[in-house]
C-alpha cells in the first residue's frame, strides 16, 4: 500500500512539514511497512516559499526592507532549485504577522517591503517570479510597492504622498517614469485564489479589511480612497481596475501587478502541485492524506486540502482530511473525492492547549484514521 501525506500548515502550531511528520508518525504506528509519500504543501500564502523550497532543494537569502507600518523587519526571498526562479511571499514583508492584533490599521499599512523585496531580487539577478500574495496587513492597492520600484504618487502640490490606503485619496497623478525598467522584461507569476474585485461590496476593502483592523467607517475611506486610486491608474495604465478579477487580492496589491506587470495569476494550489510533482506521487497511490488547521466551507476554494483532493480524485484516489477544527459546509467537499473530514482534537480543551498539543493529537488521530480505513488490512 501507498499514502501520499500532503498538508498544508495548522497555523499556530505546526508547519507543513511538521504536520506530514506528525501524519507519518501515525501511519507508521498503524502499518509500520506501509509506503509513505510525503509532500507539504502550501495554497499561496503562509509557507508556499517554504514548501517551494522543500520541493526543489532550493535556498534563501534574508532582507533587511519596511514593515507594514514603516518599522524595519526581516523578510526572506527564496531561490528554487533551478537557480532561476525567485519566489517572494509579500507576507514575509507585509504581512499581518509583523503586526501586533491592537496595532492593526490599515489605513497606514504599506506595501513598500514588498516592493524593496521584488528589488532587491532584481539586483541580485533574477527575472522569473513566483509571488505568493496571501496575508497581507495592507490595504493600499499595492501602492507603497509601486513605489519602492520607482513609481511617483504625487498630490496636488507635486509631493510623493506618505503611506497607507487612506494616503490613496491625496492621489493627484501617477509619475511612472521612474518605474524599474527591469520589470517589463521580467515573468511574473502570481499565485492566488482571491477573486474579489478591488471596490464595491465584495472589494478588497470590505471583505478582507476588517481582519486587518478596519472599523465600519474605515472600510467606507478606504474603498473610496482604492476607487479613486483605481481613477488614477486607468488614466495611466488604461486599465479598469475597479471590478477586475483578483484585482482585491492582498488589498488591492492584486491589481497593482494586474496594472503594472507582465503578470500571469493562477491558483496558488495548482502552482505548488505543479512544482511539488503531487501528480507524479499519486501514481500507484492507495490514498492521500492532507489537511490544515481550519477546515470549513471555505476550504472548497482553493485552499490546499481542496486542491490535493482534486488532483487525487483524477487518479482514482480517495483522501481523508485532517483539521484542528471543522466548521460549516464540508459536505461541498465529498463532491472533489475527500471520503472523511475528522478533527484532530479528541477530548475538551482549551485552544491554548490543542495548539500546544498539535503534533501529538494529530499523529494519534492519524493513527486511528489510517486503521479505520484500512481495517482488516
Amino acid at each position: 500500500m501507498k499514502i501520499v501525506i500532503a498538508p498544508d500548515s495548522f497555523k499556530g502550531s505546526l508547519s507543513a512539514v511538521e504536520a506530514a511528520i506528525s501524519i507519518e508518525k501515525g501511519v507508521k504506528k498503524a502499518f509500520p511497512n506501509i509506503e509513505t509519500v510525503i509532500l507539504p504543501i502550501a495554497d499561496g500564502g503562509e509557507g508556499t516559499m517554504e514548501t517551494l523550497i522543500v520541493a526543489t532543494g532550493g535556498s534563501k537569502k534574508r532582507v533587511p526592507v519596511t514593515g507594514p507600518l514603516g518599522k524595519i523587519v526581516e523578510a526572506e526571498y527564496g531561490i528554487l532549485g533551478n537557480g532561476e526562479t525567485c519566489v517572494i511571499e509579500m507576507a514575509s514583508a507585509s504581512g499581518i504577522a509583523h503586526v501586533t492584533s491592537d496595532k492593526l490599521n490599515p489605513r497606514l499599512a504599506t506595501t513598500y517591503g514588498t516592493g524593496e523585496l521584488i528589488k532587491q531580487a532584481l539586483d541580485d539577478g533574477y527575472k522569473s517570479f513566483i509571488l505568493a500574495i496571501g496575508g497581507s496587513a495592507t490595504n493600499d492597492g499595492g501602492a507603497g510597492m509601486l513605489q519602492a520600484l520607482g513609481v511617483k504618487l504625487l498630490d496636488e502640490e507635486g509631493k510623493e504622498i506618505s503611506f497607507g490606503g487612506a494616503e490613496l485619496a491625496r492621489i493627484n497623478s501617477i509619475d511612472t517614469s521612474g518605474f524599474d525598467k527591469r520589470i517589463k522584461d521580467g515573468k511574473f507569476l502570481i499565485a492566488s485564489d482571491v477573486q474579489n474585485p478591488l471596490i464595491g461590496p465584495d472589494g478588497a476593502s470590505k471583505v478582507f479589511g476588517p481582519q486587518k483592523g478596519a472599523t465600519i467607517d474605515d472600510v467606507k475611506i478606504l474603498d473610496r480612497c482604492l476607487a479613486h486610486f483605481a481613477n488614477e491608474v486607468e488614466k495611466v495604465t488604461g486599465i479598469h481596475l475597479h471590478n477586475r478579477p483578483g484585482a482585491g487580492a492582498a488589498g488591492g496589491l492584486g491589481g497593482a501587478f494586474q496594472a503594472f506587470f507582465p503578470a500571469e495569476t493562477r491558483r496558488g494550489i495548482d502552482i505548488v502541485i505543479e512544482y511539488t510533482k503531487l501528480q507524479q506521487a499519486l501514481i500507484g497511490a492507495d490514498l492521500v492524506i492532507t489537511g490544515e488547521g481550519q477546515v470549513d466551507f471555505q476550504t472548497a476554494s482553493g485552499k490546499t486540502p481542496m486542491g490535493v483532493a482534486q488532483a487525487a480524485k483524477s487518479h482514482g484516489v480517495p483522501t481523508i482530511i485532517l483539521a484542528g477544527s471543522i466548521g460549516p459546509g464540508i459536505e461541498s467537499l465529498y463532491q472533489f473525492g475527500v471520503v472523511s473530514v475528522n478533527s484532530i482534537i479528541n477530548q475538551p480543551m482549551m485552544i491554548s492547549e490543542a495548539l500546544e498539543r498539535a503534533s501529538e493529537l494529530l499523529e494519534h488521530c492519524s493513527e486511528q484514521v489510517i486503521r479505520s480505513f484500512f481495517y482488516p488490512a
